[in-house]
């Protein structure tokens, strides 16, 4: 495992004058590149070939306009690792960003162990976004005293709605969902999608099968300054999938025609803004407060920056609860938060997560405290 004395070996021949903002080319690169150039960093984008002009392109810095500033385009995006990428990140002075692509399309274990390139937050706590790894995101909500949907160790056990979170057969990183309320029902659904080649019989057994709660679904994205010890409610959002959301959009009588022929999918496409009433809030900060205290116990140094708790606001004996869902440890899939108003709550404008990432790097930078916030 890559070390804090291997960090600061690195960035003892950094340039700290200098520093480059690194993002991988895809979820929430532009968002961040435009939020760091804010406070003076150079951004650089790596890219996979085929999937570069967004960052080679259409937002390259060219005299006023654009934010990115340098591209490194590779045959794939998992050659990151490679040595002499690595240097070509070094010499530019490049604290990385890490987002969900960059957990989808490399190895855990390289990543925490060869990736010699500082990356902003701890670089160790995003495999707990798995599943099917020990002491993961349950264990966490569990721990924090945080709701979350009941989870059922077996087919067997189903007593109520669930829904089956499985892996899809063609995109390992994106999850197939059904629906099942009983034992029957779920080894028929699951047979369908497997007969269909949507899952794996493999795949199924790794699912998680999980409480279905009805309620109003929401994403809190959340930013933890270690800097200055607060936590910060960026905005709150919700998802946009497809092919569910087409579904949605049509009459109830041309949704069940439709279900004749295709099923739906929630494959995440992107998410919108949406707000919260107020009495919420304080709820919203305490599940926050509770789980950065309990990565902080079980995860020393525990969370740094962005984080999003993401489910739904339900409703129980006619009280609001909010039940957790996923768990982001890095910065969440959301560009559309800074359209909701909570940060201008705080610094009287709203702000990207970009930005408000440029702002701590560029605080600790300054208070010489950088090596606290690079894993």
């Amino acid at each position: 495992m890559i070390n804090q004395e291997d960090i600061k070996n690195i960035l003892g021949n950094y340039n700290l004058d200098d520093i480059t903002i690194g993002v991988l080319g895809g979820h929430s690169a532009l968002d961040i590149s435009s939020g760091v150039k804010k406070y003076g960093f150079n951004t650089v984008a790596v890219c996979q070939k085929g999937r570069d002009k967004t960052y080679s392109k259409y937002y390259k810095k060219r005299a006023d306009r654009g934010c990115i500033d340098n591209v490194i385009t590779l045959e794939a995006f998992k050659d990151i690792i490679n040595k002499e990428v690595q240097k070509e990140l070094q010499e530019l002075n490049t604290i990385f960003i890490h987002n969900r692509y960059f957990w989808v399309y490399f190895d855990f274990e390289r990543i925490e162990n060869e990736f010699f390139v500082p990356i902003y937050g701890t670089r160790s706590l995003v495999k707990l976004e798995e599943r099917d790894v020990p002491k993961n995101q349950y264990y966490l909500l569990e721990k924090a005293g945080i709701r979350f949907p009941k989870i059922f160790p077996s087919p067997e056990n189903i007593d109520r709605l669930v829904i089956v979170k499985v892996s899809e057969a063609m995109r390992g990183y994106e999850r197939a969902f059904f629906f099942a309320s009983s034992p029957l029902e779920y080894r028929q659904k699951s047979k369908e999608l497997i007969d269909g080649k949507m899952i794996t019989e493999e795949a199924l057994e790794k699912a998680v099968i999980e409480e279905y709660v009805l309620g109003a679904q929401i994403n809190f994205n959340f930013f933890y300054s270690n800097i200055r010890e607060e936590l910060e409610l960026m905005g709150t959002d919700t998802r946009r999938q497809t092919n569910l959301d087409g579904l949605l959009r049509l009459p109830a009588n041309e949704q069940l025609e439709v279900l004749k022929y295709i099923k739906p999918k929630m494959i995440e496409t992107g998410h919108i803004t949406c707000t919260t009433k107020e009495s919420i809030l304080e709820k919203a900060f305490e599940i926050g407060e509770k789980f950065i205290e309990v990565t902080k116990k079980e995860y020393p140094p525990g969370i740094i920056g962005p984080f999003a708790l993401q489910g739904a606001v339900a409703s129980y004996e006619g009280k609001e609860e909010l039940v957790i869902f996923d768990v982001s440890m890095r910065i969440p899939g959301s560009p559309g938060t800074k359209f909701t108003p909570h940060t201008g709550y705080l610094y009287g404008r709203e702000i990207s997560y970009g930005e408000r990432i440029g702002m701590e790097i560029r605080e600790a930078l300054e208070k010489g405290t950088i090596y606290s916030i690079l894993s």
